[in-house]
């Protein structure tokens, strides 16, 4: 044994060969701070050993390196000079593999991601086998790879495919990563050994030039200065028109790359690391560290809850077909959970088999399934106008039509068919689960499963909790979710549950602005262009559907009376009543078309504006943001004081994956955070008085009193 850590061991495996794997403890292989401790000096100990020809770096489990420890950012980044520390440090163990004096040979298999991708191009060679993904996502962490991947990669497949690669973060299969020449050969999982020691023998032994597959890397880029220039103006751009201004670190990675372009390896490196320090201390990096360390939490929780679910769910029913119905159902049968459709009408149905198809084709054309996989789909999906066909199933999803009593009625006639121990679950957005559930004899089997249009791309599933519903049914119904490939998030009942309940809020403030006669384009362009959202209230509303949001304020004005009145003259009341529904029927806040070339256009409705008497009052961006948002964060404050979510973490979640929420921000609580409680509080009390929406809780108060965090722990 050359060496042994707790995480990697390096051995002789036939004369001269030496395998350095890493073995971690865990259920991955990562760049946490002892394991790259472990890994220099288990390179020092490489570079000092007699007789060594060449060395393979290999993994013992199914993937390679998944990157760095992400639970450590936050506290490393914390200091600033800890930070240049260590990522100075840290990028040197990867030269140290560089120049060990022999032939290298990465053996990839399974993720080999971030840090891990940068292991394998610190190696002359890279083999992969048929299950590798390999990438530099760091990007999606408001980052740039800090162990010299932006110094590396452009020098190996050259600068135009490596500005690809980093500013957007993607991941790539072995057989694109060997188009492209990052890798040297793909083989089947059960050669990829083999395939990396032939290799090592050969540059060993002098088949393989394997100094002058290393030297690039340690050089100057080679590129010529105009197809250098061309190829970093073209990335500007793209950058510029995708990421925008909100997401630095595409910049930062195309400024570090275009600075180190023309360095040897030392200089260039340099530029990489200062470029990734500067990005630690932005608050866009740490809303992206935030989010992730946040979505590990509530997928911990889901995998906990899978554990514990007694009832496993291998055939479903969706009750109410049409669009939601058909999207549930895709998913369901697609995710491998075969599925019965049943509604009482034969055009809902076909509505519902449609959606399905279409979404099925739309994969086929990209290229992302088969017709053999889109047949296997399609033949999961039953649908049905009997009562009967849902007898057998393990779990019911009530998706019909937003009336109480109408869906009362239907989870009481589903529970005389269903089997005794079947769980029962509605997909309503606003209506109280402990309403619904006075329909049912047994309510413990019964809770809220909120679906977001559309299904199939929105990863979010609200799984609400009634005051009846057992702890056993909620662990199925989030094994469920988890199963369909949804991030599920528990929330206990009231009106709206989470995500919708703290939208109105929002909605409120942006309708009460409206009336006010400010131009409702214009709140949309602030609150895209400089807040973030992927769409602004008014073009949000249109997409949800005017005639359902003026239903839904309805309820929540029920719900809270003081908080959310209906107000029957605000502009979305105004438009439900002169029947502009939104993108359903083509006209609301705008109006909804198609181009020449068949593309769909929407266009400011002069009659709305007449019909609204909107004025063309001024506000500054600062307000326009500050009367949508507020509301919104206080909500969500109370939600977390109330119980109705269990943390900060899966509040901001919710919202990120529900609503879109801008991820540079990271959430309403991480937003909230950033922008400092105290200073949150001043800001609010100024709009105190447009209503009870606005004013700060005194569990927030205290909160910035103490000193303390929503999102310590």
């Amino acid at each position: 044994m050359i060496y042994q850590g707790d995480s990697i061991q390096v051995e002789f495996v036939e004369d001269g060969i030496a395998e350095l794997q890493f073995a971690a403890a865990g259920s991955v292989n990562k760049f946490d701070q002892k394991t790259l401790e472990e890994f220099s000096n288990a390179l020092t100990k490489l570079a000092d050993t007699d007789k060594l020809r060449g060395v393979i770096v290999t993994s013992s489990k199914s993937t390679f390196i998944v990157g760095a420890d992400i639970t450590e950012f936050l506290t490393l980044f914390a200091d600033l000079d800890q930070t240049k520390t260590w990522v100075a440090k840290a990028s040197r163990v990867f030269d140290q593999l560089e120049d060990l004096p022999v032939p290298t040979v990465a053996a990839v298999t399974g993720f080999a991601l971030g840090g891990g991708c940068e292991a394998a191009l610190a190696c002359d060679y890279r083999v992969a086998d048929t299950t590798a993904t390999i990438g530099l996502p760091e990007v999606k962490l408001g980052l740039i790879p800090g162990f010299g991947g932006t110094m590396r990669l452009p020098r190996i497949i050259g600068p135009d495919n490596a500005l690809e690669w980093i500013t957007t973060g993607k991941n790539n299969s072995a057989v694109d990563a060997q188009k492209v020449g990052l890798v040297d050969a793909v083989v089947a999982p059960e050669k990829l050994r083999e395939a990396a020691l032939a290799i090592v023998r050969q540059a060993a032994d002098g088949e393989l030039d394997w100094q002058a597959k290393r030297q690039p890397k340690l050089d100057p880029l080679q590129a010529n200065d105009t197809e250098l220039t061309m190829t970093l103006v073209t990335a500007k751009g793209m950058v510029a028109a995708q990421a925008g201004k909100h997401y630095p670190a595409p910049h930062a990675a195309i400024k570090a790359i275009e600075q180190g372009a023309r360095e040897h390896r030392e200089k260039a490196l340099k530029a990489e690391n200062e470029a990734f320090v500067g990005l630690t201390q932005t608050d866009a990096c740490q809303a992206m560290v935030g989010i992730f360390l946040a979505d590990q939490q509530v997928k911990g929780k889901a995998k906990k809850a899978a554990k514990q679910a007694t009832k496993e769910i291998k055939r479903a029913a969706v009750l109410g077909a049409g669009i939601m119905g058909g999207g549930i159902a895709y998913q369901s049968a697609y995710k491998g959970v075969p599925v019965v459709m049943k509604d009482i009408r034969q055009d809902a149905l076909d509505l519902g088999m449609n959606e399905a198809s279409k979404i099925l084709d739309k994969l086929v054309e990209r290229g992302k399934i088969d017709n053999k996989k889109l047949a296997k789909v399609l033949s999961s999906i039953t649908p049905t106008l009997l009562d009967e066909s849902i007898k057998d199933v393990d779990i019911v999803v009530e998706a019909v039509v937003e009336n109480p009593d109408v869906k009362g009625k239907v989870l009481a006639q589903t529970e005389s068919v269903v089997d005794k121990d079947a769980i029962i679950v509605s997909n309503t957005s606003t209506i109280s689960i402990d309403r619904l559930a006075k329909s049912l004899k047994d309510p413990s089997r019964f809770c809220g499963m909120h679906f977001f249009n559309p299904v199939h791309k929105m990863p979010l599933v609200e799984v609400i909790r009634g005051k009846d519903t057992s702890d056993e049914t909620v662990a199925a119904v989030v094994a469920y979710a988890a199963r369909m490939g949804k991030t599920a998030i528990v929330v206990n009942d009231c009106p709206g549950f989470l995500v919708n309940r703290v939208l109105f809020p929002y909605l409120a403030g942006f309708s009460q602005m409206v009336d006010e006669g400010v131009d409702f384009a214009g709140i949309d362009k602030v609150m895209e262009k400089q807040f973030g959202w992927p769409m602004g209230p008014a073009y949000l509303s249109d997409v949800v559907g005017i005639d359902t949001a003026d239903h839904c304020t309805e309820v929540m004005a029920e719900g809270f009376p003081s908080r959310m009145p209906r107000d029957k003259s605000s502009a979305i009341a105004k438009l439900a009543e002169a029947g502009r529904y939104g993108q359903k029927n083509g006209k609301g806040f705008y109006n909804y078309g198609i181009d020449k070339k068949g593309r769909p256009v929407k266009e400011k409705a002069p009659e709305v504006y007449e019909m609204l008497g909107i004025s063309g009052k001024e506000l500054s961006a600062d307000e326009i943001i500050a009367r949508c948002m507020v509301p919104m964060v206080n909500e969500c404050v109370r939600c977390l004081e109330e119980d109705i979510v269990a943390s900060a973490a899966e509040c901001d979640i919710a919202l990120l994956y529900g609503l879109g929420f801008p991820p540079f921000r990271g959430g309403p609580f991480r937003y909230l955070e950033t922008m400092g409680l105290d200073k949150f509080i001043e800001l609010a009390d100024s709009y105190a008085h447009l209503g009870e929406m606005y004013q700060v809780t005194d569990g927030l108060r205290d909160m910035a009193k103490s000193g303390k965090s929503y999102l310590a722990g």
